[in-house]
């Protein structure tokens, strides 16, 4: 009972679980990335949030957890902070164990990067990726530091994206300045097929299809070692 209590408040509180009853017998760790990715900056207590703080600390336990087998990585984001969302990505890519992430509703913005940072990717018929430049809430100085600024970080999420997926920078950055497709900005929206027909997801499916996947990883990384 304490162990269901357990697992109940961390999926309430982190929005994570593990998922072990499967026929195999694969221990997997379940994340999710829900709401607006939140960095240093709090955000209303209204607001459904996905803190890094919570979550860098988690992938960094399920790399030393021998007992972990893989990551599942479910995805419903508007996006938020970008260097926050930049390092989750950045330390999804870098674990060692099979992941595979899961599109659902929509992984907009910062979001793309996350989406594309797994070994395996998933977007259901119904998921949206919104594609745009980088840009910030508040006050922007406008001077030829900040304009320097912002290009060097529209670059490192555009080759990560592409590092990770298989759309080329060139294609990404004509997505980012479509001019046709949002009436208040600039950017594309790709729904379920169209992101995967652009190289950015693997393939459309749900969250059989992702388990049966991972599984599938899991089995090949287990044979190899």
């Amino acid at each position: 009972m304490s162990e269901n209590n357990n697992e109940n408040d961390n999926i309430k509180e982190y929005g994570t679980g593990k998922l072990y009853k499967n026929n195999d017998k694969y221990n997997i760790e379940l994340i999710s990335i829900i709401g607006e990715i939140e960095g240093h900056d709090n955000l209303s207590a209204g607001s459904k949030t996905t803190k890094y703080e919570h979550i860098l600390p988690k992938l960094a336990m399920i790399e030393d957890d021998e007992d972990v087998d893989g990551i599942l990585l479910i995805i419903h984001t508007m996006g938020g902070d970008v260097e926050a969302g930049l390092a989750i990505a950045e330390m999804i890519a870098s674990i060692s164990k099979p992941t595979v992430s899961l599109v659902l509703g929509g992984s907009h913005s910062i979001g793309v990067p996350i989406a594309v940072s797994v070994n395996y990717s998933f977007i259901v018929p119904t998921g949206t990726m919104v594609i745009h430049p980088v840009r910030m809430s508040g006050t922007v100085i406008g001077s030829s530091q900040t304009y320097s600024y912002f290009r060097q970080m529209q670059n490192r999420i555009t080759g990560f994206v592409s590092s990770h997926s298989h759309i080329s920078e060139e294609r990404l950055n004509e997505l980012m300045v479509e001019t046709e497709q949002l009436t208040k900005d600039v950017g594309s929206i790709l729904v379920g097929g169209q992101a995967v027909e652009e190289g950015l997801i693997d393939e459309v499916g749900g969250i059989h299809q992702a388990i049966t996947k991972l599984h599938h990883l899991i089995k090949e990384s287990k044979n190899t070692r």
